[in-house]
């Protein structure tokens, strides 16, 4: 049976991406879809002692759903209703028969839209989606899932119609997600993710080991690029809403052959993105760039499936092999003519992949008690690798400690590092000497791990008052960086323009006119999508 929980609706015009096997139970929300032929994947690469032999290709050829952009037909069967976990908070979309009465933003748990299908009875296997799209995106695999497991579908926050509570963190979304568990009296499942949907995954590994029976990272990373690159993302969606990011969608998560033989696909995946809360958008920006477990993969004791698209040009093979390298039990699956988004991509076999690794790797009793809380430990070496895959052993993992006080100058580089970026920092330590390195440590401490770390004021209004501070002492040679720093903790770049014309009565027009024109070059600059 299928069972939905939907605080707000799925949007009417977001196709689903229904397979052509019949689905156990009602037919979940969506006209029937047109299948077109496309050829089948190569058989998927699996290595690692005790792993089933290759799967081979599918005998007949794969079928690719394409998405009807409308609501359903009247004579469709009707969707399942949902059923509200929590109470509606207000959404700007317009409200069918299917919403509950509003209820204030601040009065909601903060839990997950989610759907169940699959026999009520059948162990649960959780299923997370990719940033930037729906529960949907796993409707081809579905029908075969249900035959063996109960699967559970949650929606990110305003991802899909889903109340717009941004969540901070991976490890807050883990939270929300075990909170919806619990509240359904599911205690032990299997999981398998998509990009940050692997993230959450891998964050209940760690911080919640007796929950998991299992684990599949599908197109994951321990760490997704660099903090930068994501902060700029939301930089970029901050200024120019989600449109940049909806219309260079389909070249990070389709081949490029896909993306011309599927073009209804891949609108519906730009429409997935521009459906999706701006807000919530950047907030797993920013939990993805502060997202980082390289040390500590060795503490991620349950079997696990890695599964990444060999031509994924977002999180490909390298940073699989990571993964296999620092996961004790876990094993590497190859997909052929696949991108970022292998389950949409090559449907049937990453079906294949998920049904023997969970069919073969499944714990039924917890081997592990709830894990102490991460400590930073020595980072992984990278590890050798043959051209399609290996797994390596894990290097031993770092005992685990009592929580330590972060010192002054640990709380300064980390904000230092998340205010002004990466790359700023990483210049200014290379370009220290002896005769600079102890002042760069003063600054450290003094400025980033005593003044912005204090509670009083947000990061927002610190970057107020440090551009009025830098016109007024006439120190522009610090505004090109505290514009960059402004930006990425939240001001727009209209909020910056009204800062510096206050400076100008207060501290002069030449001083607010030479910055104008240096903040002016850093917005253009960083504010500019990617062509």
């Amino acid at each position: 049976m299928s069972e939905v929980s939907e605080t707000t609706p799925q949007p009417p015009h977001a196709p689903h991406l229904g397979g052509p096997a019949p689905h156990p139970g009602p037919p979940h929300p969506g006209p029937p879809l047109l299948a077109t032929p496309v050829p089948g994947p190569a058989a998927p690469q699996l290595t690692g002692p005790g792993f089933p032999q290759p799967m081979a290709p599918p005998a007949t050829p794969v079928q690719q759903p394409v998405p009807v952009p409308h609501p359903p037909a009247a004579d469709h069967p009707a969707a399942p209703q949902p059923q509200h976990l929590t109470p509606q908070p207000p959404t700007p979309r317009t409200p069918t028969s299917q919403a509950a009465a509003p209820q204030p933003a601040t009065e909601a748990p903060r839990t997950l839209q989610y759907r169940f299908d699959g026999p009520e009875g059948a162990p649960v296997l959780v299923i997370g989606p990719s940033l930037g799209t729906t529960w949907h995106m796993w409707d081809r695999q579905i029908p075969e899932l249900t035959q063996h497991w109960r699967v559970f579908r949650y929606d990110l926050p305003g991802h899909g119609g889903a109340p717009a509570h941004a969540a901070p963190s991976v490890a807050e979304l883990a939270d929300r997600l075990i909170a919806t568990l619990d509240g359904l009296g599911v205690q032990r499942f299997g999981y398998a993710g998509c990009s940050i949907g692997g993230a959450v995954g891998a964050d209940l590994a760690l911080r919640h080991p007796h929950r998991v029976a299992s684990l599949a990272l599908v197109a994951s990373s321990p760490r997704f690029g660099t903090a930068d690159e994501f902060r700029q993302r939301g930089v970029i969606v901050r200024t120019n809403g989600l449109e940049p990011m909806a219309r260079t969608a389909p070249e990070r998560w389709f081949t490029p052959g896909f993306a011309a033989a599927q073009p209804a696909i891949v609108e519906w995946a730009v429409q997935m993105v521009r459906t999706t809360d701006p807000g919530c958008y950047i907030a797993a920006c920013e939990a993805l760039a502060a997202f980082d477990i390289r040390d500590h993969l060795g503490r991620i004791g349950v079997p696990t499936l890695v599964l990444v698209g060999a031509e994924d040009q977002v999180t490909g093979p390298a940073e699989a092999r990571t993964l296999v390298a620092g996961i004790p039990d876990a094993r590497l699956a190859l997909v052929p003519g696949a991108s970022h988004l292998a389950p949409v991509e090559q449907p049937a076999a990453v079906c294949d992949l998920l049904l023997t690794h969970f069919s073969t790797a499944w714990q039924d009793a917890p081997t592990a008690a709830p894990a102490a809380p991460l400590v930073p430990g020595p980072a992984t070496p990278a590890a050798p690798f043959a051209p399609l895959a290996e797994i390596a052993p894990a290097p031993d993992a770092p005992e685990a400690v009592g929580p330590q006080r972060e010192s002054r100058h640990e709380r300064g580089v980390k904000v230092r590092r998340e205010v002004l970026g990466d790359a700023h920092v990483d210049a200014v330590n290379a370009s220290a000497d002896p005769f600079t390195e102890d002042f760069q440590e003063l600054v450290t401490r003094y400025e980033w791990g005593e003044a912005w770390s204090r509670d009083r004021l947000d990061r927002r209004t610190r970057s107020c008052v440090t551009l009025t501070a830098l016109v007024a002492s006439g120190h522009l040679e610090g505004l090109a960086a505290h514009t960059r720093a402004a930006l990425r903790n939240g001001l727009t770049p209209a909020e910056i323009k009204e800062v510096l014309l206050q400076t100008a009565v207060y501290c002069g027009i030449p001083a607010a006119g030479a910055a104008f024109t240096i903040a002016q070059s850093v917005i253009q600059e960083e504010t500019t999508p990617p062509a």
